[in-house]
């Protein structure tokens, strides 16, 4: 969607109508669906991850970093509401297909450089809002190391409020094969996911079965890259109200049969001391549990859009995209900055055991403040998803260039929810080639986050 800068009085308008009016000039046939389910999905995320996370003060007091899902087992099978990771995928595969479809239909016959402009105006788009984020969190790694705290402690926090990253990198590899994969689904169809569906059921097999090392990684692209197809089958028309329903079924059918009877575990997120996680690498029970999400939000589609012809519900769902990354990327800052408050505070709150009864009433609370604590941070770093300097002058970025920088960008931000920005040694406590190699694979593919943070006149955005 289009926005331009607030100049003169404009610049003194609110967040709410500044969103009015783009939500006024959004096309006729756009599908305000898309836009509302990239919304729900990062916020089912943001609330599930304030849910599941669960510090409490033990009886000798001392601060437990608890996980509800390992607390009380049967809050599991909140995840397959809570883990809609798969949803924003299928969001990205009907976007993406939209925008490379257009970007080639714009080209001139023999134009060179279509790709690789296209690929870097869209990493660049998801990429600068990390930048301030991980900047703060550095710093922030720096100032405890120095100040003598317990290393352990540090990383245990840098770990958690950088944790969201982990998706960019693997939405970004996926967003860089949108040619090719799409050019499968154009030719294949169906069997095209398919062969994704096999694919990720021989690495299990390979991983569960014969106890092959390391291949389960391969899961991170066949099924993402499965999910995202199935944008394609989306926006190409070929998940009618029928085939919505059967996928629904089916999906719920295999996700059952592999949950409930198979090896799999119910929660779709890891759980602390499991053997088996269904996220981190992928499983095909995690696949089935984003066929079934499609399936249901596909039903649902002829409601749901025309629920959003409500101009007020338009509306909020123009704004909260217009600030998602920044919730996503912020939401565990927050949180981490009131577990500090709290604690620094003598312990408030922290004192129930997480699952009581006295704990659920007062998640409602905790939730509040949270949001309170966001706030802030959307009104000070939201401005990083609307101002983007140029790539080269114009110019295109060559070829190598443009894969060393998101091969950087990508290891940059895997590092960081892998192994933490903060090291367990060192004179600075912090893991600065971590930190780096996003700021380097930026500066490689031609556009500058120092620039496009202090610019001032905010460019075209999709």
């Amino acid at each position: 969607m289009n926005q331009s800068s607030a100049k003169g009085s404009g610049g003194r308008r609110s967040l709410w109508s500044q969103a009015r009016e783009l939500s006024q000039l959004a096309p006729p046939e756009r599908n305000r669906w898309v836009d509302f389910l990239r919304a729900l999905s990062i916020l089912a995320v943001v609330f599930g991850h304030w849910l599941v996370a669960a510090p409490y003060i033990d009886e000798a007091g001392a601060v437990q970093g608890g996980h509800l899902l390992g607390i009380l087992p049967w809050s599991q099978w909140l995840t397959w509401g809570f883990q809609v990771m798969p949803i924003f995928f299928l969001v990205g595969g009907y976007s993406n297909g939209v925008s490379w479809s257009a970007r080639l239909r714009k080209a001139e016959p023999g134009q060179k450089g279509v790709y690789r402009d296209w690929f870097a105006s869209r990493v660049q788009r998801l990429i600068t809002p990390v930048f301030p984020v991980l900047l703060l969190w550095a710093a922030l790694a720096f100032a405890m190391t120095m100040a003598g705290m317990d290393r352990d402690n540090v990383k245990m926090a840098t770990q958690l409020a950088l944790v969201p990253v982990w998706f960019l990198a693997v939405y970004l590899l996926v967003t860089a094969i949108t040619p090719l994969s799409l050019k499968l689904w154009k030719k294949f169809g169906w069997l095209s996911f398919l062969g994704l569906v096999l694919g990720a059921w021989a690495i299990d097999y390979l991983t569960l079965l014969q106890n092959v090392p390391y291949v389960n990684f391969a899961n991170f692209l066949f099924v993402w890259v499965g999910i995202h197809q199935l944008g394609y089958a989306w926006q190409d028309g070929r998940i009618g109200g029928g085939v919505a329903v059967m996928l629904l079924a089916v999906g719920l059918a295999a996700l059952v049969w592999l949950t409930v009877f198979g090896p799999y575990p119910i929660a779709m997120i890891g759980v602390p001391g499991a053997e088996i996680t269904n996220s981190m690498p992928p499983t095909i029970a995690l696949l089935a549990l984003g066929v079934t999400q499609t399936g249901l939000v596909l039903t649902l589609e002829p409601w749901g859009r025309k629920l959003l012809d409500n101009l007020a519900l338009w509306t909020a769902t123009v704004l909260m995209n217009g600030m998602i990354m920044t919730v996503y990327l912020w939401h565990l800052t927050a949180f981490v900055l009131v577990m500090v408050l709290a604690w620094l505070a003598g312990g408030i709150g922290l004192e129930m055991y997480p699952g009581t009864a006295e704990w659920w009433w007062t998640r409602p609370i905790w939730i509040a403040v949270y949001i309170l604590a966001l706030l802030p941070m959307i009104a000070v770093f939201a401005r990083a998803e609307r101002v983007f300097g140029p790539i080269r002058g114009g110019r295109t970025v060559p070829k190598l260039r443009v894969v060393l920088g998101v091969l950087a960008i990508c290891i940059g931000l895997a590092m960081t929810a892998a192994i933490s920005i903060a090291s367990p040694e060192g004179l600075t406590g912090v893991r600065l080639w971590v930190v780096a190699l996003p700021f380097v694979g930026a500066a490689l593919m031609g556009f500058g986050p120092v620039y496009v943070w202090f610019k001032r006149e905010p460019a075209e955005a999709a």
